[in-house]
């Protein structure tokens, strides 16, 4: 094996570059070794590169899936093949990320791939699996819902905001194999999507209406409202399709502008379920490894419910080119040209 490999890293002033001689990564405890075969890609990617939210030489990518190259864990051994999520942009940790031939990653964010699905399928699941348990079954860090291995038996609705992304479409599946009935809002052109995901009605998220629309079409019994978007449009649209009676909560992906006092609000991070310390600008994540722990559970009810072929993946469109192909990638994803589709590369 050679001792470099190539690798997208972030570089200064808010750049990212495709680099042939970074140095392979050093296994750490609760990690492994991944050679990658696949990766997909996520808006935190680009983000971290325009907000300047890594710091040079940062490997970028949060999405892979891969072969185990190098274990010291009973659970996994060299060839077994993984798939999961890693926190690429790491500004406490260059090494950590996705977009190389050889990684390092967390055992808490990661499954086994089933036989029944491909690299290119499982390279989606990462970021969505991590958030999707956060956002909506992590008790007293989002809306705290039954899992689909203890379904709910009285009946209860959840809205899911944004029901047509990469995040959204995994959400609607685990909340109905949980038991509930799922409201989704996406665009007209995804409605179908949503709907062959198990959403029992969609709404248009456009439509400025819509938040009333879904108060009046629940006859204003929702509790839980999940936004896969954020922003203060989608803070607007779940509030006003939540109850205004005691006892709704809302979740969002990042920090949204919410006019609701009553309401319970959730903001969950992807990253702190990986359980390490980590900052973000002037924000500082200590004491992970309780939401690392919950993790672990969780990913192991998403194996089960893949090997089953009980959960589908989102829309995989697969492109040519490696990493070159990535860097050009992510810009197609900055510029909004993206929708109910997961960019995925081979390397």
């Amino acid at each position: 094996m050679s001792p470099t490999m190539k690798a997208i890293i972030y570089t200064e002033p808010k750049q990212s570059r495709l680099v042939s001689d970074r140095p392979l990564p050093q296994i750490r405890e609760n990690t492994v070794v991944v050679k990658v075969v696949a990766v997909a890609l996520n808006p935190t990617d680009w983000k971290h590169v325009a907000m300047g939210m890594a710091k040079e030489g940062c490997l970028l990518g949060v999405d892979y899936a891969g072969t185990v190259e190098q274990s010291n864990s009973p659970e996994w051994k060299k060839g077994d093949r993984i798939a999961g999520f890693v926190h690429g942009g790491n500004a406490n940790n260059i090494e950590d990320g996705s977009f190389a031939e050889y990684i390092v990653a967390p055992l808490a964010t990661a499954l086994r791939i089933p036989e029944n699905v491909s690299f290119e399928e499982a390279s989606t699941l990462g970021c969505g699996v991590t958030t999707v348990g956060q956002g909506l079954f992590e008790k007293d860090y989002g809306l705290g819902l039954n899992l689909p291995t203890n379904p709910i038996t009285t009946p209860a609705t959840v809205l899911i905001n944004g029901g047509s992304s990469a995040t959204g479409t995994l959400g609607i599946q685990f909340a109905k194999k949980a038991g509930y009935t799922v409201i989704a809002t996406c665009s007209p052109k995804n409605f179908d999507l949503a709907r062959s995901r198990g959403a029992d009605e969609v709404f248009d998220s456009r439509d400025p209406a819509t938040g009333k629309k879904i108060n009046e079409f629940t006859q204003n019994s929702l509790r839980y409202a999940w936004d896969c978007l954020g922003g203060k449009e989608s803070g607007q649209l779940c509030a006003e399709a939540l109850t205004t009676n005691p006892g709704a909560s809302f979740a969002t992906i990042r920090s949204t502008e919410f006019p609701r006092q009553d309401v319970k609000y959730f903001m969950t991070m992807a990253y702190v379920g990986i359980g390490e310390d980590f900052d973000k600008g002037q924000s500082q994540s200590r004491d992970n490894q309780g939401h690392a722990q919950w993790q672990r559970g969780f990913w192991k009810i998403a194996h089960d419910l893949l090997a089953e072929g009980q959960l589908k993946v989102h829309p995989v469109r697969a492109e040519k080119g490696g990493l070159e192909g990535v860097l050009k990638g992510l810009d197609e994803l900055q510029e909004g040209n993206v929708s109910g589709q997961k960019l995925v590369y081979s390397l």
